[in-house]
């Protein structure tokens, strides 16, 4: 049962992260399988026209990454934008925003994992991909369970191969491109154009569908404020990563997907089902390009497996140490791990796995239904609680070492924008069901949050601590 008035435990999280972890983590936070597989979705539904659904994205992670990055500078802590709607809205809204972003990392657990079971599946038929599942869950778990210190060194290296791989896949494309390979011609991006139907063959309804499945893949980049809290210099090391955030998304996003539209037609049937990057390696010529995709993703999909059990768990620790989840969860071990939040994180993505493998296909989806907006969701939530936050700062005379951009007019325009998104969502057909369920699952949470808060005292509480900010 929660406990919202219960003293907190003297359980401190450990500072084991090492200044080139955090680092490594901010440069691949957001390179995963949403990008080496999901990207070929979205440039099949969208045409050359996808390149501007990531170009908006990555301008909408940025503004909002700034903003979640003024309020961590100033006060870092493990719940990041939980903690900061907690104090500038109120404790129903950083409770509900908290519990639906654990949601959403619990349900990217058997996402990753059937994944690399199918990757591993196809190498060895034998054993049964949900199987290869379970097991790679309970292995990430692991590295998870001795030490933040271990889970950043595994994470540093899961890191630098996909940098690497992104290195490499666009210098290859554009040594392609340039005519510089013998014996590899591709259509290129102006002929691409001319060809296939235009810049944008399927109209700008597309590219809204596309926006929401860029969206997907970006999510987790707000995740190395979280990281961050557990690391000896916090406030020196979010700054870092919010600035680097620009040339991130410039390089891993906007430029490899150029190069992808460039040498795949976006018609081409096998784009979506193949996935981008393994479609352009085949029709550049390049030998056992899925075996080398292959090891890509199923190091992409571990990686962000790893990580989704770390983001979980320290969102459901920080929930604890607030009073909004169970006591049990806010306990450390010696190492300073919360392994009661990894277990309890971890066994409900194994379950969904196993579940999701032999329950309908329905079910699985529906879920997944629930978790659809949620990306959109944080990001208001942020945006809202720098807009109050930074006005309260700002009649305490309070002085930021690290600014939003334009205030408040950038951060009005992101509301306004959060808010038009999720409109033409719900107005539109094939997105429906995941702005109503998101919504819904929100408001259950939020009316949950008011009751408990309001029994427990906590909108002082909350009151109380933004005054002290």
């Amino acid at each position: 049962m929660i406990s919202l008035g219960s003293e907190d435990s003297k359980g401190q999280l450990a500072q084991g992260f090492k200044p080139r972890h955090v680092t490594m983590l901010s440069i691949a936070g957001i390179i995963g399988a949403g990008l080496f597989v999901g990207s070929g979705h979205a440039i099949a539904a969208a045409g050359p026209a996808a390149i501007l659904a990531y170009f908006l994205s990555g301008i909408l992670v940025i503004l909002v990454m700034r903003m979640l990055g003024e309020m961590a500078v100033a006060n870092p802590d493990t719940g990041s934008f939980s903690t900061y709607a907690d104090q500038a809205i109120g404790p129903w809204a950083g409770f509900t925003i908290g519990w639906m972003y654990w949601w959403f990392w619990v349900l990217v657990i058997p996402i990753e994992a059937l994944a690399a079971g199918h990757v591993l599946n196809s190498w060895f038929p034998q054993v049964e991909a949900w199987l290869f599942a379970l097991l790679s869950i309970i292995a990430l778990a692991a590295t998870n369970l001795f030490s933040v210190a271990k889970y950043g060194e595994f994470e540093f290296w899961f890191a630098m191969f996909k940098v690497l791989a992104i290195i490499a896949f666009i210098s290859l494309g554009a040594a392609v491109l340039m005519g510089w390979v013998p014996d590899r011609e591709v259509s290129g991006f102006s002929r691409l154009l001319d060809e296939h139907g235009g810049f944008a063959p399927n109209g700008v309804s597309a590219v809204v569908g596309a926006f929401i499945t860029v969206m997907f893949s970006f999510i987790g980049i707000e995740a190395v404020t979280i990281a961050a809290a557990e690391s000896q210099s916090p406030a020196k090391n979010i700054a870092k990563a919010t600035r680097s955030v620009i040339w991130r998304i410039g390089v891993f996003y906007l430029l490899s997907i150029s190069v992808i539209i460039s040498i795949v037609p976006w018609n081409d049937p096998q784009l979506a089902s193949v996935g981008s990057y393994q479609r352009a390696l085949e029709l550049m010529n390049i030998p056992h390009a899925k075996f080398m995709m292959d090891v890509v993703v199923l190091v992409a999909v571990a990686s962000c497996m790893n990580s989704s059990i770390y983001i979980a768990s320290r969102m459901l620790y920080s929930l604890g140490k607030r009073g909004e989840a169970p006591r049990q969860v806010k306990v450390t071990s010696k190492v300073g791990v919360p392994r009661t939040a990894v277990i309890a994180s971890t066994v409900l993505g194994a379950i969904i796995t196993v579940v999701s493998y032999f329950a309908p296909a329905g079910l699985f989806q529906f879920l997944l239904a629930s978790s659809g907006a949620i990306a959109l969701l944080v990001y208001l939530v942020i945006a809202i609680s720098q807009l109050r936050m930074r006005r309260r700062l700002q009649q305490q005379k309070t002085q930021l070492n690290f600014h939003m951009w334009l205030f408040p007019w950038l951060t009005y325009a992101v509301i306004a924008f959060i808010v038009a998104a999720l409109g033409v969502m719900l107005v539109t057909p094939e997105h429906r069901s995941e702005v109503t369920s998101t919504i819904g699952l929100a408001l259950v949470i939020s009316l949950l949050g008011i009751v408990l808060t309001r029994q427990h005292g906590q909108p002082a509480r909350s009151a109380q601590q933004l005054g002290k900010t």
